[in-house]
């Protein structure tokens, strides 16, 4: 994906997260937090500005490796949510993950970044593309559904969310 991203329509656009985004990414999480410990783990953890750098350096390494696009959804310049693939070549499948700021939420815009980022697959000929989520996220189960994932199956108690665990819903996009 070009540094200069991808127009996503009605004024959003998906860029390459990189050092220039710690700020922005780092206070939406923070204006998020709750809703995050609800889907994701390292919500639990600690969430200081300069975790956040180091874990953006991470991510620039696995993208200068081709292991990664990591990406911010923009509104204008404003940094409204995050997308990413985590790329596997050797094996040849990717896994998309994101998220967006509940005032963004149900307009489709994540749909749309999810869309860029399975075309990247397809174009870097990954065999497969996976999202993983927990089973009761409707929303991200039901978008899943509508870009095409099937139902591959549920893997019991896999993900760890603070003091318990839960069910993963597993979707597979198949090229």
């Amino acid at each position: 994906m070009a540094a200069s991203g991808r127009d996503l329509g009605d004024g959003y656009r998906l860029t390459l997260r990189d050092l220039t985004t710690v700020d922005a990414v780092h206070e939406l999480v923070q204006a998020n937090l709750d809703r995050l410990r609800t889907a994701e783990p390292w919500a639990w953890a600690p969430t200081s500005r300069d975790d956040m750098l180091r874990y953006t350096e991470q991510l620039l390494g696995q993208y200068a490796m081709d292991r990664a696009v990591p990406c911010v959804v923009r509104s204008a310049e404003r940094v409204v949510g995050v997308a990413s693939l985590a790329v596997d070549p050797y094996l040849g499948q990717a896994s998309l993950g994101y998220w967006i700021d509940a005032d963004f939420e149900g307009r489709g815009i994540v749909r749309r970044a999810a869309s860029v980022l399975v075309g990247v697959a397809r174009e870097r000929r990954a065999a497969r593309v996976e999202i993983r989520t927990g089973v009761d996220n409707v929303r991200s189960r039901a978008l899943a559904e509508r870009l095409g994932f099937v139902h591959e199956g549920t893997l019991r108690s896999a993900l760890p969310l603070g003091p318990r665990r839960i069910d993963v819903a597993v979707y597979g996009l198949v090229f």
